[in-house]
């Protein structure tokens, strides 16, 4: 089960002309906000990746702008967990749950999940808040995410988990979050 205080949320690579052709984009970013503003309702931290930059672009408006608090994490791997950046602030927040969104399910969204799991962390992809070129390569992204160890889950699914009962203090902001 998901805690609070053991969860990071960490977005992979949603950015440039590639996020504009993900498979239901709208939902994609929708699903992304909703995490990025839950995650600062219940007071996770948040790590924000980008696939160089330089060549890719940087993250999508509509998910930068709420990204205020944070710089993005520049790697050229696949796999987040190659990027020694990324491992050091991952590190830095003490939390061992890595809750995952962003792009592509089947390769760099799937290669961070199969990596953390290997050292030790629990991740956790969310299944509406990550996407990819097409239906059925985010499908495989995410069976094969499971298959290495991650647990699938959904931007809801996660939320509500986290906060256990309609009496934590962030439950009323949740709710108008997901609505």
């Amino acid at each position: 089960m998901l805690k609070t205080e053991q969860t990071v949320l960490v977005l992979v690579d949603i950015q440039g002309k590639l996020a504009e052709i993900m498979h239901e984009k709208e939902m994609l970013y929708q699903n992304v906000r909703r995490l990025i503003m839950a995650a600062r309702a219940l007071s996770l931290p948040v790590i924000w990746m980008e696939q160089i930059p330089e060549k890719m672009g940087q993250t999508v408006q509509e998910i930068r702008e709420l990204l205020t608090a944070e710089q993005p994490i520049s790697k050229k791997s696949f796999s987040g967990c190659g990027e020694p950046a990324f491992m050091t602030s991952l590190k830095a927040t003490g939390r061992t749950q890595v809750l995952l969104a962003g792009i592509e399910s089947h390769v760099c969204v799937y290669q961070t999940a199969s990596d953390l799991a290997g050292m030790g962390y629990e991740p956790y992809v969310v299944s509406d808040a990550v996407s990819s070129r097409t239906l059925s390569n985010k499908k495989t992204g995410l069976e094969r995410s499971k298959e290495a160890g991650a647990k699938i889950t959904s931007v809801e699914s996660a939320l509500f988990e986290m906060m256990k009962t309609s009496e934590h203090p962030a439950f009323k902001e949740i709710l108008k979050i997901v609505r």
